[in-house]
């Protein structure tokens, strides 16, 4: 399979579990990892070692462990301690020191033996038994679902983890032995085990800059969860295998040939790689790019002595070969969040073939490999020094930012994007760089200044033209927060709905919580009469407290009015509550109503009109607002206005936020529950916008698509922007936001294109 669309039958990595599991043929390419090891092993290990280790300390873990988990067995059939020899046997790889081999031995004792914490410390001291408490998950929490005992076992080990970095590296070689031997383990578990490693493991290793764990975990886990794009990748690879290797090696002569005839303090090393296998399936799915349009495919690395011999290298480079624009990237002068610092530049070589060339000292390189772990591999002790805590400042930054949030699951999930997420640089006007995720707004920029510039900003700037609040930043933009002059100003409500960052949320989320109170006791109050509505939920005010009691013990909230101003200033989530309280109400209430008499004539609860349900209102004529353009999938409200019936407007309406933030009693009144009939066959107009880099053909292959989808158009006009872009407007008619979803996701795959969005008619 070749060409521009070779990657289109890629799905996103799995969100859920299906029934289906992974073929026999997709798991034997899994392979089998001899992971026999014995003590001996490890004594061997350390005797290889550069560092000093206590070998009888370890020895007595070992004994100790082994005691513990004496009779027990893995999955896979082999005795359990052949898990923490491995675990501990990857740590003496990155050279950790002797505590965190110990406390890897003893990682699983407390959680699945009789052996308590108290044992630990009495026999190996504190230093080890507070890292196998790190590790150690929490015991279950009575009235916590799944999903919430895991949050908080994520949670627990996120601020084991501030403390003593160790904690974390110890949790992610486990996670690295769980996944090269999850073969073994049940389809489900295999998904989930997956998943988890994808969303969260794999990315704290990047953020801690372990590029070695990073690169073993994704492809592992996006093995299981899309096994065929992973053989289809792999085969791609594997074409060119002789070829590729032959073009690297040519490449690394020619470079070692020309520097050879300059000076540097020692020869530089120069060694070739190729990009990790989730690494190209990320590049194809997130930027839409074919197999032969991914730059970085293949690298060479130059490793030297100082920060001067490696510009020095960059400008032999540019002269050797030819570099590409837009393709040099500077992380010495401007490190990734991470701390990562290299020269990057991609060129052009002889063959037509593009290569990037990574050039950074041996220093650099030590950190690139080793993250945090490099201060144990070439420092005795931990390092309490100012790289350090900027390593582990975000981990500090993520837990402290969701200290106002009564929603453990909602905690965690903002935790993995924080975690997750890529970051860019926006300078501010005196030159001075903040690095947050991409994506981010000039109010998550105000807000990582200084929270009271935050609170008080009314309009921004970047690169000197207006922008708006919600404007996404680019890498190198320089963003200019201006502020009102009030100083009784506070954050907009509708901010928590695209700021990007959750210092951002959580700093608005607390402002609101302080300071408006009554406030958010009504619009609290307001938000869940409408989901009891919309879900068929009707309580009795004199039962409410009562049916609502789960929810204060799992929410910290007294009464009725401290729930409400939970849900007012954004603490509680009403979308992650409202399935589990639908389901209590039909359990409690379903069977009592049940057994009540039944009239003999029900009267009218609702009508339909235009695929519109219309909550207990007779007949009416329905509108759609053209200021939001509501398409079936959308979430809606209806506004009763005066003499012309029901307009339909998004729940993310501008002019219906609008209103929410006014808290006008009368306004409020005037806004209905409604919601799309079952199976709607709405044909409605709504407006799309296409920014692309300008060239000839573009309209051509946009109205293609839409022919092709069978679209129809009403109206359509192209124009020139400044920047050498252009835009594409059209209107079109279409059935459901599935549909123009699915029109968006082959919009966005054109040549060129920047941005596929809806906007007004």
């Amino acid at each position: 399979m070749t060409g521009k669309n070779e990657f289109d039958q890629f799905s996103a990595p799995a969100q859920g579990v299906t029934n289906t599991g992974i073929p026999q043929e997709m798991l034997d390419t899994i392979p089998d990892y001899d992971d026999n090891f014995t003590i001996d092993t490890l004594l061997q290990k350390i005797l290889t070692s550069d560092k000093s280790y206590d070998s009888s300390k370890i020895v007595t873990a070992y004994e100790f462990a082994a005691e513990a988990h004496k009779g027990q067995k893995r999955t896979s059939g082999q005795d359990y301690i052949i898990h923490p020899l491995n675990v501990a046997y990857f740590l003496l790889e990155l050279e950790m020191d002797t505590d965190t081999i110990c406390a890897a031995l003893l990682h699983d004792v407390v959680e699945d033996t009789p052996v308590t914490l108290k044992e630990v410390q009495k026999r190996f001291g504190q230093g080890v038994a507070s890292l196998v408490d790190g590790v150690t998950k929490l015991e279950k929490i009575p009235n916590f679902n799944r999903d919430e005992q895991n949050a908080e076992d994520i949670r627990k080990i996120l601020l084991a983890m501030s403390e003593d970095i160790r904690v974390m590296i110890i949790k992610l070689c486990d996670r690295l032995h769980n996944m090269r031997t999850l073969k073994c383990r049940p389809y489900v578990k295999q998904l989930e085990t997956s998943y988890d490693t994808l969303e969260l493991y794999a990315p704290i290793a990047r953020r801690l800059g372990i590029r070695s764990l990073k690169d073993e975990l994704e492809d592992l886990a996006f093995h299981y969860l899309e096994p065929y794009a992973y053989a289809e990748i792999e085969a791609l690879m594997d074409r060119n295998k002789e070829q590729r290797e032959q073009f690297i090696e040519s490449i690394q002569k020619r470079i070692a040939d020309r520097l050879e005839k300059e000076h540097f303090e020692k020869p530089p090393q120069i060694s070739g790689r190729v990009k990790s296998i989730y690494g190209i399936y990320n590049k194809c799915y997130k930027k839409h790019l074919s197999f032969d349009e991914i730059y970085d495919k293949y690298a060479v690395r130059v490793i030297v002595t100082t920060v001067q011999e490696c510009f020095c290298v960059l400008g032999i480079i540019h002269e050797m070969f030819i570099p590409l624009p837009n393709r040099i990237k500077d992380y010495i002068s401007t490190p990734k969040q991470n701390a990562y610092q290299s020269l990057h530049t991609t060129v052009l070589g002889r063959e037509g073939i593009p290569f990037e060339v990574q050039i950074r000292t041996w220093e650099m390189h030590a950190d690139a490999e080793y993250g945090v772990a490099a201060h144990w591999k070439y420092k005795d002790g931990i390092l309490k020094n100012d790289q350090m805590e900027k390593r582990l400042a975000w981990v500090r930054q993520i837990l402290e930012a969701q200290k106002s949030s009564d929603d453990v699951e909602e905690i965690v999930r903002l935790i993995k994007e924080d975690v997750a997420s890529e970051d860019i640089v926006v300078l501010s006007p005196k030159g001075r760089s903040y690095s947050l995720p991409i994506g981010s707004t000039p109010i998550d920029f105000a807000y990582k200044v200084h929270t009271d510039v935050g609170h008080q900003a009314v309009a921004a700037k970047a690169n000197g033209k207006l922008v708006p609040l919600d404007y996404q930043l680019q890498t190198g933009e320089i963003c200019e927060i201006i502020t009102s002059k009030d100083p009784g100003k506070g954050p907009n409500r509708a901010w928590k709905d695209f700021v990007k960052t959750s210092k951002a949320k959580d700093k608005i989320r607390i402002w609101f919580k302080k300071e408006r109170r009554e406030e958010n006791i009504m619009y609290g109050k307001v938000a869940l009469e409408r989901e009891f509505r919309r879900y068929r939920i009707h309580v009795p005010d004199s039962e409410l407290a009562a049916f609502l009691s789960d929810d204060f013990k799992r929410h910290n909230c007294s009464n009725l009015e401290d729930f409400y101003a939970s849900i007012g200033y954004g603490g509680i989530l009403l979308s992650k509550i409202m399935p589990r309280l639908k389901e209590k109400y039909h359990r409690l209430y379903s069977a009592e109503e049940s057994e009540q008499p039944k009239p003999v004539v029900q009267p009218k609860a609702s009508s339909r009109k235009n695929n519109i349900i219309l909550d207990k209102i007779d007949d009416c004529v329905v509108k759609f607002a053209q200021c939001c353009n509501p398409l079936p999938g959308d979430e809606i409200v209806g506004f009763i206005t005066r003499g012309h019936g029901i307009s339909v407007h998004t729940t993310k309406c501008t002019n219906y936020n609008a209103m929410l933030n006014r808290n006008n009693p009368e306004e409020l009144e005037r806004w209905c529950e409604i919601q799309w009939s079952e199976n709607s066959v709405a044909q409605l107009q709504t407006s799309m916008e296409v920014i692309a880099t300008d060239r000839v053909g573009l309209v051509f292959d946009i109205t293609a698509i839409l022919t092709e989808a069978r679209i129809p158009i009403v109206h359509s006009s192209s124009r020139n922007l400044k920047n050498g872009n252009a835009l594409f407007e059209a209107t079109i008619t279409i059935a459901s936001t599935e549909q123009l979803n699915n029109l968006f996701d082959k919009l966005r795959k054109i040549k060129g294109v920047i941005s596929v969005e809806r906007s007004s008619i």
